[in-house]
């Protein structure tokens, strides 16, 4: 599978109330997750069968939480959107993000 299934930019990715970087890269591709600062360098990866993915209940719009090799990243996608496009644009991409990790391990299964 060339195509990634899931591929965010502008994304700010935090590590224990540390920012990481604040224009990162969240990718989906050949069931593997991988979270890349804005140059492209490794931050974190694993497959997908391993992360846990889920949106937390306690803030609004456009936020994720991933925990990847056991540790938990927040992800604030469609920073960028936000800024051309309407307010929901941003829990859409959290949705979408969600939606392509539970995607991606059901082809995974398959396989």
């Amino acid at each position: 599978m060339a195509d990634s299934e899931f591929n965010a930019r502008g994304v700010r990715i935090e590590r224990f109330l540390r920012s990481v970087t604040r224009a990162g890269q969240v990718l989906i591709k050949d069931g593997r997750l991988e979270l890349l600062t804005s140059y492209g360098r490794e931050i974190d990866s694993a497959p997908v069968q391993s992360v846990r993915a889920s949106k937390p209940w306690f803030v609004d719009g456009d936020q994720a939480m991933a925990t990847v090799n056991g540790t938990r990243y927040r992800l604030t996608l469609g920073s960028q959107d936000a800024k051309s496009t309407s307010a929901t644009s941003g829990s859409g991409a959290a949705s979408r993000f969600l939606d392509a990790v539970r995607s991606a391990r059901g082809h995974a299964r398959k396989e």
